[in-house]
């Protein structure tokens, strides 16, 4: 029997024919063994989460690009954890889900995909020869929450603020040959793929703002506002700083006071809180956690 696909049906439709169509497997298509240049940088500077402060000043050229190095793990490491994150409410949506559906099968295509991203970010880590940092303790632990109270618009809100601030970041990096080769191709894959995840989550999110109920609207603003502050304050994690021998307590305070990093997290995340916006989903009572997570300027 044909089934009949509605709106929701062609898009993971779509979406599945396009992650057949084009994929990549880190493990052919990258070359973990390939060096990596010395006196490349792993993170643009002006993107450090110190740039422009007078710890930075302090640090030599070599410094600078160990730090980067350092950066770029931390960011991997936490976005391992965020994505575990994400797979664990991906498959909490479809636990009761028609498995012959489009959309339940893209569900299920995404978090293969996801699978994947975690193993490449854990291998440049490794690679990197740097600690798999991933957040802080607090912020590890109220993650288990998250499975448990994420549910409706702002359980895909959240993962496209993540998916896209990173994004942002990565579409950067990836077009500088000054960058590392390795980063750029990580970047690479990341990028092409999140492209799919992202439009599946936006849709969802259109569609789950049409039902919400009042009262389910300020428990979903509060829900995305909280979780995007922990994921603008957990990307880079305080023990970074220890590689270039900062005090991390100093180092990291400074950084979150950093005009330039603060700048960085809007630029990030402009496309995502826009559309948000636009939804419904940033405003009372999330504001206060919006303003300190630096996607919306104070």
């Amino acid at each position: 029997m044909t089934r009949m696909l509605d709106g929701r049906e062609k898009t993971a439709d779509r979406l599945l024919k396009s992650s057949a169509n084009k994929f990549y497997d880190p493990e052919v298509d990258i070359d973990w063994a390939a060096p990596l240049p010395e006196g490349k940088p792993y993170e643009l500077e002006h993107r450090c989460s110190l740039y422009g402060t007078h710890l930075w000043d302090q640090l030599t050229p070599e410094q600078r690009i160990e730090l980067g190095k350092h950066e770029i793990a931390s960011i991997a490491s936490n976005g391992i954890f965020f994505e575990v994150l994400l797979m664990q409410l991906l498959l909490k949506d479809i636990y009761r889900g028609d498995p012959t559906s489009r959309h339940v099968q893209y569900a299920l295509t995404e978090i293969a995909d996801e699978c994947r991203h975690s193993t490449m970010f854990a291998r440049m880590v490794e690679r990197f020869d740097a600690p798999p940092y991933g957040p802080v303790k607090i912020v590890h632990q109220l993650g288990k929450l998250l499975p448990v109270l994420g549910y409706g618009p702002a359980l895909y809100g959240s993962i496209l603020v993540a998916e896209e601030v990173l994004d942002r970041l990565q579409r950067e990096s990836m077009a500088d040959e000054n960058v590392q080769p390795l980063v750029r191709m990580v970047n690479r894959i990341h990028v092409l793929e999140e492209a799919r995840h992202v439009t599946f989550a936006r849709e969802e999110v259109t569609r789950g703002m049409a039902k919400l109920s009042k009262t389910e609207l300020y428990y979903q603003r509060w829900l995305i506002a909280s979780v995007s502050f922990a994921i603008t304050r957990s990307l880079i994690n305080p023990r970074v700083y220890a590689s270039v021998g900062l005090r991390p307590k100093e180092a990291w305070e400074t950084a979150m006071a950093n005009p330039h990093f603060q700048e960085t997290m809007r630029w990030a995340g402009e496309r995502i809180v826009a559309f948000l916006d636009e939804a419904g989903l940033v405003g009372a009572p999330g504001m206060r956690m919006w303003r300190r997570s630096f996607l919306v300027a104070k």
